[in-house]
């Protein structure tokens, strides 16, 4: 296996047959490459020799010594195959015992010397190494060890091949490996105290001590957040460079506007304004995330966006991820401009409506309002991806607005983007805004959203009050209910949110263990909807939503909830993101410990959306001091942005920006919560970009760099 390349298929190795090959292949893993990408997920600490009469219970160790004695033997209680061996060094001796591995009296000869590697058990007062890995040794040398004395790599498995294989595999790869161009240039390395490639990976498969193993795990780290920082600035200088309609409004214009504005801006709401105002005066692409807690008012600072570009006889299309919020965006709006007369469509997959201010308001066929859009008539378009699609063609797209981006697919978003005509010639590109009232922890705003200006509101509007929030004993279970119907009696309403839709069930012959008990006993819509109406509160009106219902459907339910039709709303997660109903002033969640904190925070911003107190009720299963914890966080946290800290802190950020959504490996995304390696990931691709714009003088990190934009599609 001399000089052994990257790009050699495993299949050309000694030793890997095609049962082995279609086996690493079900992992993905193809060349050597592949392999040595194939990073371990955690390592058993067996770098403690122990001599056998120094043993003690619950150890893990590794005992050198000889075999004494071997044998195989069947219990006739349960059927079971026992091999046990007899290991003896000069301070003693110990008995090692493998269940239904009776192939292990093949390999294990009397008289030889091997590596043991394990956990000292205690069972019916017999001590003994519990089914530990093992391999020859010359006499009591360590010798070239895989699998014992010392950090042992654990893997990601499957069926049929194991971390022994995969270390079998491995070892004489890293060993026969041709050296490897590092593409981070040394004076990089060297600033931030990383490992050349060729050392991380060798201290990744086989570190000698953990400060090795964390040292590469950095440096791989480093290089995938080094890589997306280059993508986020090199897109940013790029869209720099592009042309844009500059939407210009006169400032006593813009004073007017906001003064008809039915209440009046926060601090914030008027910085993130003249933020915007200023980026779409200019003739490049304005690229701005605006994000606020929930209830902040981020719709009203987009609408006047879109003002601004219908002033400028610019089209904006502002697109939501569901049905429900389009559509309330579209009564916010044409609320908020009720004289518009530019027209504000309504474009979902089951719905099209226009306005056309004064009130006029008509309902057109798609193929209708695809043919106003087209002729420019329609100033500001609303709706789900359903005004993406390929049919739909704006006359004179100036502004994309996407509320809730991380829901959508990069595909779709680049779709929005490519809406203005002459999008691949030298036409201009719109101004794009996107919006979140999921706060963005510092460090992903830094790196996933780092190709983004960032707004941030920080107030919400006077007059809200903070809303009062509690972990509810499931034996005060009857009292909650007690203030739910007093609250309703006093004309407000109230949310109900579940886990689940429908009620768990148990397979035939399924074994239920805890975990699948704890989740059958969680709360779903339709029963909850059932014993709410029927038995709780029979004389109130319930309604349930869900997301397996139609768009129409769950469109006519938020809407009869809206108007007061309704008193108590049992729902999923649906309603997570954007639901105004300013009279709810009661948000039971069932299940609290189910949801991560940033969710439980969007649901509890239902609530509170007017002057009248509103509370949040929070029920779990479990009895967990850490889930405790983690609720409590909810109580204590003064907004949105510290919590959303705490939860990345606990959960990680893959529900934020889920793994598909950022093409990142586990070790970057595990990186993503460290505030200094973001920072010093940045700082590089800052220095070496204002240097060497367009990475000329690196070919090798050039090269890397078009690899990593061609593999990882990023907004």
């Amino acid at each position: 296996m001399a000089g052994t390349q990257l790009t050699t298929e495993l299949s050309a190795l000694q030793g890997v047959g095609p049962k082995f090959s279609a086996k690493l292949q079900r992992l993905g893993i193809r060349t050597v490459g592949d392999l040595l990408w194939h990073f371990p997920f955690r390592y058993e600490d067996y770098s403690k020799v122990v001599p056998i009469g120094e043993l003690g219970i619950d150890q893990s160790v590794t005992v050198q010594g000889m075999i004494n004695q071997i044998t195989t033997r069947r219990t006739w209680k349960k059927n079971l195959l026992i091999t046990e061996a007899i290991i003896v060094d000069e301070t003693g001796g110990i008995k090692a015992v493998w269940f239904n591995q009776p192939y292990v009296t093949n390999i294990l000869k009397q008289g030889h010397y091997y590596n043991f590697a394990g956990k000292i058990t205690r069972s019916n007062r017999e001590v003994y190494l519990a089914s530990p890995s093992y391999e020859q040794i010359d006499s009591v040398r360590k010798g070239d060890a895989k699998h014992t004395a010392g950090l042992i790599p654990i893997y990601p498995e499957t069926r049929g091949l194991t971390s022994k294989g995969l270390r079998f595999l491995i070892k004489p790869i890293l060993k026969n490996l041709e050296p490897l161009q590092d593409f981070i240039p040394e004076e990089i390395l060297k600033e931030n105290k990383l490992p050349s490639l060729h050392v991380a990976l060798k201290r990744m498969h086989f570190p000698l001590q953990t400060a090795d193993a964390q040292g590469a795990k950095k440096r791989f780290a480093f290089e995938n957040l080094f890589l997306l920082q280059l993508n986020n600035l090199t897109l940013k200088m790029r869209l720099a460079q592009e042309p844009a309609l500059r939407l210009s409004i006169p400032e006593a214009d813009l004073a007017a506007t906001v003064q008809k504005l039915p209440f009046q801006l926060t601090t914030s709401q008027k910085e993130s304004l003249n933020e915007i105002v200023k980026d779409l005066n200019q003739d490049r692409p304005m690229n701005r995330l605006l994000q606020g807690d929930v209830g902040s008012g981020k719709t009203i600072i987009a609408a006047v966006a879109a003002l601004i570009a219908s002033r400028n006889n610019a089209q904006t299309a502002f697109m939501a991820p569901t049905e429900v919020l389009a559509s309330q965006h579209y009564r916010t709006i044409t609320k908020i401009f009720p004289d518009f007369e530019g027209g504000i469509a309504l474009f979902t997959a089951t719905k099209t409506q226009l306005y056309r201010g004064n009130g006029a308001e008509t309902e057109l066929t798609k193929a209708k309002l695809r043919k106003e859009i087209a002729a420019g008539n329609i100033k500001i378009i609303i709706g789900t991806h359903a005004i993406i699609q390929k049919s739909v063609s704006f006359a004179s797209l100036g502004l994309a607005i996407v509320d809730e981006q991380h829901r959508f697919g990069v595909s779709q978003r680049a779709a929005l983007l490519a809406q203005a005509p002459g999008h691949d010639t030298n036409r201009a590109l719109p101004h794009f805004l996107s919006m979140s009232a999921t706060p963005i922890p510092r460090t992903l705003a830094l790196t996933v959203f780092g190709d983004l200006d960032l707004s941030t509101i920080t107030e919400l509007p006077p007059g809200r009050k903070e809303v009062i929030t509690k972990i509810v004993d499931p034996v005060n279970r009857k009292k909650a209910y007690g203030f739910v119907r007093e609250q309703i009696t006093q004309g407000r309403q109230a949310f109900v949110i579940c886990p689940r839709i429908e009620p768990g069930a148990v397979k035939e012959g399924e074994i239920l263990t805890e975990a699948k008990k704890k989740a059958l006993e969680l709360k779903s819509v339709k029963e909850e909807f059932e014993r709410l109406s029927k038995k709780v509160f029979p004389d109130l009106r319930v309604v349930m939503l869900h997301g397996k219902m139609k768009g129409a459907e769950k469109e006519s339910v938020m809407k009869d909830f809206h108007d007061g039709k309704y008193d108590i709303l049992v729902s999923t997660s649906v309603i997570e993101v954007g639901v105004d109903v300013p009279n709810a002033t009661i948000m039971i969640i069932e299940g609290a410990d189910r949801f991560g904190l940033s969710q439980l925070y969007q649901f509890r911003g239902r609530v509170g959306r007017s002057t009248h107190q509103s509370f949040c009720l929070l029920f779990s299963g479990s009895e967990s001091a850490g889930t405790i914890k983690r609720l409590e966080s909810l109580l204590t946290a003064k907004n949105g942005f510290e919590l959303a800290e705490k939860d990345m802190e606990i959960r990680g950020p893959g529900q934020f920006m889920g793994e598909q959504q950022t093409g990142l490996p586990d070790v970057a995304m595990d990186a993503l919560q460290d505030i200094l390696l973001v920072k010093a990931t940045r700082d590089a691709a800052k220095e070496i970009l204002s240097n060497d714009p367009d990475l000329s003088g690196h070919p090798a990190l050039l090269n890397k760099f078009t690899e990593f934009q061609r593999k990882v599609h990023l907004e």
